[in-house]
């Protein structure tokens, strides 16, 4: 019996950046953070689920959007009650807004919506939940 959404994995360059985007502006919350044979591991608790942050030792090239043509995660989506003020916050912060806060295509699942980019390049989308959800 499925029990509920777990985590998803992700690779980043910097783990402080990271730490310091998702956590520090984005309002997700360390959970836990440790060194590891090949680098650093973080699990950043979302309230829905986990993001599972891995910084290896190595050097790690920016993210390349996965094409149409391709199967791939194609981004990640966190929740806020105003997508405009999180939008706001984020460009006074320096990060690049890819889409400015709009209505929603499919409004029975999300009212507002917007684009980011995370310090590596991989796109976050800020939604409202469509009311009832």
């Amino acid at each position: 019996m499925l029990l509920g959404f777990e985590h998803v994995g992700m690779t980043v360059s910097d783990m402080d950046r990271a730490i310091d985007f998702y956590c520090g502006l984005l309002g997700l919350r360390l959970a836990l953070r440790r060194t590891t044979a090949g680098g650093e591991l973080a699990f950043l608790d979302a309230g829905g689920g986990m993001l599972e942050v891995a910084a290896p030792a190595h050097a790690v090239e920016r993210f390349r959007d996965v094409p149409h043509s391709e199967a791939g995660m194609r981004h990640l989506t966190l929740a806020y009650d105003d997508v405009d003020a999180m939008v706001e916050l984020l460009a006074a912060a320096g990060v690049e807004i890819v889409e400015q806060p709009r209505d929603a295509y499919n409004t029975e699942m999300i009212r507002r919506v917007a684009f980011v980019r995370d310090p590596d390049g991989i796109l976050v989308e800020l939604i409202e939940r469509a009311p009832g959800r």
